[in-house]
């Protein structure tokens, strides 16, 4: 199994890591550096985390870290990333 991440995640992600940056550079590296190892800890366990809210399926899964939800998909043969965002900017 691998892990694909989608542009959508990878530019979501980059902002983010922007935003948190501007007050503490450090604090932005550690957010990604921590986010990456719960993205790999997924390979282990796909279905650690919660049905996801957004998708009717079940192979959509919601990692919530630090107040950010990062969307993946459960496939055969990857795990795909697709988004992470602050809930309250997807009301």
């Amino acid at each position: 199994m691998t892990i694909k991440k989608d542009k959508k995640y990878l530019l979501a992600l980059f902002a983010i890591v922007q935003y948190i940056a501007q007050d503490k550079p450090s604090a932005a590296k550690s957010f990604a550096k921590e986010l990456d190892k719960h993205i790999l800890d997924l390979l282990q366990f796909p279905y650690k985390y919660r049905q996801s809210h957004y998708y009717e399926d079940e192979y959509y899964r919601d990692l919530t870290y630090k107040g950010y939800t990062l969307i993946y998909k459960i496939t055969e043969d990857a795990i795909q990333i697709l988004d992470i965002f602050k809930w309250v900017d997807k009301q």
